[in-house]
């Protein structure tokens, strides 16, 4: 049997493990959190180095892809600095593919939701496939990676914008701490409702599901909310604010959906060829595998 873990900085409380059939070979898949613990997880990667077939990287990324500009997040490095023989991913791969086929399915399947076309990114460039996904679209579009990630009152709204931020900022930030940036353990469970107008404005709230959830507003009527690791309690979180429809950009495996790290290192795992897969073969596996988003009814 092929094995992926995840190894996750986020909740432990959010760990799962599902077996399943890929193109006729059985794989599990496991996702393991650390609460935080940068250690613990650089400890877990190197023990199980050489154990499994792939490793996702959960709750950060290695780096961040802009536009056609990529930039390597130094402070997060170290986690995988014992691997040497299994292939890592940061689901970046996902991201840049899967996701960006979200929008079209959208339109696809409930365009009558979907007015005005309005979408607020909760960072445009940690989901850069999603964002450009939305706004080849035609959706107008406000980006929260100042006000989400820096706590600056400073709403984006153009892709140019992201990039010229990217471009200032994340060669500073990528040697921050990352817990200075993005909430790990127990504080991806609290909610410190935050310029929640653009909540308001948009029809559809897209991106990283701990940002959408930390800071979202007690009600979501109506809203579409468009993001990836979702579980039975996150679905019961937008059900009772009121959220009209949840899409996760991964499909659901009994009960939740997994992070596109995840993902990404299950697709690695099924390859058989123990190395990061280019998003040419990542989007071949994707339609062999007939793997699209999943819509969800929350409320009428």
């Amino acid at each position: 049997m092929k094995r992926a873990v995840s190894i996750s900085l986020g909740s432990s409380k959010r760990n799962s493990s599902v077996e399943l059939t890929l193109l006729g070979q059985r794989v599990c898949i496991e996702r393991i959190g650390t609460d935080g613990d940068m250690e613990r997880a650089a400890q877990l990667y190197s023990e199980l180095d050489g154990q499994v077939d792939a490793f996702g990287v959960g709750g950060t990324d290695l780096g961040l892809t802009v536009g056609n500009k990529y930039y390597k997040l130094h402070s997060v490095a170290p986690l995988v600095r014992g691997v040497r023989r299994t292939p890592v991913v940061d689901g970046s791969g996902l991201k840049n593919t899967l996701e960006r086929q979200v929008a079209p399915y959208m339109d696809a399947h409930i365009g009558h939701a979907l007015q005005p076309r309005r979408v607020l990114m909760t960072s445009g460039a940690d989901r850069w496939g999603m964002a450009m996904s939305f706004l080849d679209a035609g959706y107008e579009g406000v980006f929260g990676d100042l006000m989400f990630g820096l706590s600056m009152p400073l709403p984006l709204r153009s892709a140019g914008s992201v990039k010229r931020v990217a471009a200032l900022i994340l060669p500073v930030v990528s040697r921050l701490p990352f817990e200075w940036l993005y909430p790990t353990g127990e504080k991806q469970e609290k909610n410190t409702p935050k310029f929640g107008q653009w909540y308001d404005w948009a029809t559809v709230i897209a991106g990283d599901c701990h940002f959408i959830k930390r800071f979202m507003p007690a009600r979501l009527d109506g809203k579409i909310i468009c993001t990836n690791t979702t579980t039975p309690a996150d679905v019961a979180a937008f059900r009772a604010a009121g959220v009209r429809y949840l899409v996760t950009t991964t499909p659901r495996l009994e009960g939740r959906s997994f992070g596109t790290n995840m993902m990404e290192a299950m697709l690695v795992a099924v390859s058989g060829q123990g190395r990061k897969l280019t998003e040419a073969e990542l989007s071949d596996l994707i339609d062999r595998l007939d793997f699209h988003p999943n819509i969800e009814p929350l409320n009428g």
